[in-house]
């Protein structure tokens, strides 16, 4: 039976989301603003191998004429760097480097299952939990999540293992936004959430 604090690794994905070298290493206060959100992935990413949990990766991949990437008018440009697939920044960083056998989701929208095989793998492994982090809160993470939950998966944000430059934004859609489509818990939390039997 589900229980809200527990978590059964063989059901289980932990998706990593565009720890880009392109988006994490920007520049030097988005290097510092990263530093406590890696470290906590690291961990969720230690633990979820430990127990078996399935591992992906979502990773931004538009080809270098931008023909995959949406034109549409907006009233302010996206803050996200565009970064085109088989270049260095679309490298994912070393701290949470891929091992083989888990799972690389090139995307070429903000979610993580628009026009990917996200979904497919998921529900060919048997998962039907996603613990999600990564940048941007407010864009691809906001974006995932709310996919996740209309395609019926329960969900698990860990909260400091996500960032965005906009502090309070990142503040108001863990607080407000997010529990009412998902578990929010602390990394913390979620380790103790994935150790218990």
């Amino acid at each position: 039976m589900e229980s809200a604090e527990r978590l059964d690794a063989g059901r289980t994905c932990l998706l990593l989301f565009d720890f880009l070298v392109g988006h994490v290493r920007k520049d030097a206060a988005t290097r510092e603003r990263y530093v406590p959100v890696v470290a906590n992935a690291a961990k969720l990413l230690a633990l979820a191998r430990a127990g078996g949990a399935m591992v992906a990766y979502a990773r931004a991949d538009h080809r270098a004429d931008r023909a995959t990437h949406a034109p549409i008018l907006t009233d302010s440009e996206s803050r996200p760097p565009l970064i085109t697939g088989g270049t260095p920044e679309a490298e994912i960083i070393p701290e949470l480097a891929p091992r083989h056998g888990e799972y690389l989701v090139p995307k070429h929208r903000w979610s993580a299952f628009h026009g990917t095989y996200l979904d497919i793998a998921l529900r060919t492994r048997g998962a039907d939990t996603l613990v999600l982090c990564g940048g941007t809160t407010e864009i691809g993470i906001a974006s995932t999540a709310y996919a996740a939950r209309d395609l019926g998966y329960h969900l698990v944000i860990a909260a400091d293992a996500c960032t965005s430059p906009k502090r309070d934004v990142h503040e108001q859609l863990m607080r407000e936004v997010f529990p009412r489509l998902a578990r929010v818990r602390t990394t913390g939390q979620v380790l103790e959430m994935l150790q218990r039997v």
